[in-house]
């Protein structure tokens, strides 16, 4: 038996609840993981909340980061004793995920923990963190360079947005970062943003071409925060979209496109192919300051993740949450 929270729906309802899990529950797999810790990601808050279709499979034990120690393996890349880790791969979705303290897996999914970082701050880092760092990677395949300008992120007190500012600030470039929050000013100075935007002067329709100032970008929320964005980049500048917090749709028009020649580059962490995971966290490991992972993270226990999700859904989380599901 193992201690995990469970998602269920069913005739009395949609809930999710700490419980004891017996072995014989644990999906198909052929590596078992003994978990150390997981985290609460926006896609976690729409599953424990019932916020968000999310969930496919029930019961299903959210999750979508899992860092641990193998207990077992029919994978040849695996023993047992590794460390590793993993992010998205519709864990939490379809497949049982990390927020338990054990979990069965495909071996394909894995990528070795990397030496830089212990479990929790790998956690720390997370599906947000590897996602910001796809962006960076983005914003670098296309060409931009800390000369060219200024970089905007947005959702800039979350967790990607987070690691975004600290990572590209390390690299050199200025950031400017937007956030609703503005009692998180100090926080986002702190992680190196430059200059702190209102949040409320990209949430209202725009015009489809406003002054250039942007060289690139890191959207976390899509609708009209994203449709701004683009009417304000600067000619062939780059926008890495990740997120949809905003919403959705994309109320724009192609003017920033042909007029200007600005890139928009989607950027998927879930399915992400393997050789770009592993690229993604070996820049991880140079270019985020491990120091940082203090501002941006905090650790819960397992039965604090369900309240802690609905707030995550209200906004009232900053930064990651790394929760240890052994305590």
């Amino acid at each position: 038996m193992f201690q995990g929270i469970l998602i269920e729906k069913d005739d009395a309802g949609y809930r999710a609840s700490v419980q004891q899990i017996d072995d014989s529950q644990l999906p198909e797999g052929d590596v078992t993981v003994r978990v150390s810790h997981s985290s609460l990601n926006y896609k976690d808050g729409l599953a424990i909340t019932g916020k968000g279709p999310v969930v496919r499979k029930f019961p299903m034990v959210p999750g979508i980061d899992i860092a641990g120690v193998v207990e077992a393996s029919d994978h040849p890349d695996y023993r047992a004793g590794d460390r590793v880790l993993l992010n998205g791969w519709g864990v939490g979705e379809t497949h049982w995920g990390g927020l338990a303290q054990k979990a069965r897996l495909k071996g394909d999914w894995l990528v070795p923990l990397p030496a830089a970082f212990t479990p929790q701050q790998a956690v720390a880092i997370g599906t947000a963190g590897y996602t910001a760092m796809l962006c960076v990677l983005a914003l670098e395949r296309h060409g931009v360079k800390p000369a060219d300008g200024e970089i905007v992120v947005t959702g800039a007190a979350g967790g990607v947005g987070s690691v975004a500012i600290a990572v590209l600030t390390k690299l050199g470039y200025t950031v400017v970062a937007v956030s609703g929050r503005p009692a998180e000013a100090d926080y986002l100075k702190q992680l190196g943003a430059a200059e702190i935007l209102e949040r409320s002067a990209f949430a209202a329709p725009g015009k489809p071409l406003a002054r250039e100032r942007w060289a690139g970008a890191v959207d976390v929320v899509g609708s009209h925060t994203l449709a701004n964005v683009c009417a304000a980049m600067k000619y062939r500048g780059v926008v890495t979209a990740c997120g949809l917090a905003g919403g959705m749709d994309f109320p724009s028009t192609v003017a920033p496109f042909i007029l200007r020649g600005v890139t928009l580059v989607g950027i998927d962490s879930v399915m992400c192919p393997r050789p770009e995971r592993l690229a993604a966290w070996q820049r991880l490991a140079t270019d985020l300051d491990p120091a940082k992972l203090g501002l941006i993270a905090h650790e819960i226990s397992l039965a604090e993740a369900i309240p802690t999700a609905a707030q995550l859904m209200d906004g009232q989380v900053r930064g990651r949450v790394v929760v240890d599901v052994n305590r």
